[in-house]
């Protein structure tokens, strides 16, 4: 805001009071009505934002999703930056709907996971939305699990001088997953007894072959090149865990509108 929102003080009189809607004008998944409803609540505690659906749902373009009412000021200065998040999170929210049910239709079990490729200052919420798409969180940071990366590998002198310094160094509750690009490499990790083990930009063929290789003694993970166009392919290779960065690194935002006035009645806009 600056030094304050100088069209809308320009126009509204202070303690002018409106309804709104928001209005879904595309079909998706809904997250992120309690975050806009705090960016209304920061600029006047007396706005309130009433959801009519749960984050989580699946809604069509014309439905109205919440009402908003307080002063018509806190509306207008607060809308574009409860967009900005309600749209974003609504978008990562679908891609996750879609790429799950693009997975669990070859194989139920699988996991769809997220990444660390959010926007700098909302991996809270960025993981949240995808939460909320019915996929499943993977680290939410450097803290909570260990990763071996190719680099990390490099930096060790191989794959089992890696694991050994993790091992060496964190509780022995902390999960440790290896990146391979190998068959052999898989071998390799499964000799130093990891936790997981991630499958970097692997064929198909290969995939399969390292799953039989492992042979269910570690999780296995898929990752790099997913696009929800082969999910379903790399689900059926059998792995446990496919991992997506274009849920939040590249998502398209929902389009919502938020329209000042009272609702249709029928809680739906046509056209």
């Amino acid at each position: 805001m600056g030094t304050g929102d100088i069209t809308t003080n320009s126009i509204v009189p202070a303690g002018d009071r409106s309804p709104a809607y928001f209005l879904a004008k595309s079909d998706g998944v809904i997250a992120g009505l309690g975050v806009a409803a705090r960016v209304f609540a920061r600029l006047d505690p007396s706005t309130r934002l009433e959801p009519r659906v749960a984050d989580g749902s699946r809604v069509n373009a014309g439905d109205i999703v919440a009402t908003v009412s307080g002063t018509t000021r806190a509306i207008l200065t607060g809308e574009r930056t409860a967009l900005n998040l309600l749209q974003r999170m609504s978008g990562i929210a679908t891609a996750a709907g879609k790429a799950v049910r693009a997975a669990t239709a070859t194989n139920p079990k699988v996991l769809v996971v997220d990444t660390r490729k959010t926007v700098p200052g909302l991996r809270v919420l960025d993981k949240y939305a995808v939460r909320c798409g019915g996929a499943a969180n993977h680290r939410f940071g450097l803290y909570d699990a260990a990763l071996i990366k190719d680099n990390h590998i490099v930096a060790a002198g191989g794959i089992a001088a890696a694991v050994r310094a993790v091992r060496k160094s964190v509780s022995p509750f902390v999960k440790v997953e290896v990146e391979a690009q190998t068959v052999a490499e898989v071998d390799e990790a499964l000799a130093a007894g990891v936790d997981v083990i991630m499958l970097d930009n692997m064929s198909l063929d290969e995939m399969r072959r390292a799953v039989a290789r492992i042979g269910g003694r570690v999780l296995v993970e898929a990752s790099g090149g997913v696009t929800l166009e082969r999910l379903g392919e790399v689900a059926g290779t059998g792995v446990d865990l496919i991992s997506m960065g274009s849920l939040t690194h590249s998502v398209k935002a929902m389009d919502i509108s938020l329209e000042i006035g009272e609702p249709p009645a029928t809680g739906k806009v046509s056209g």
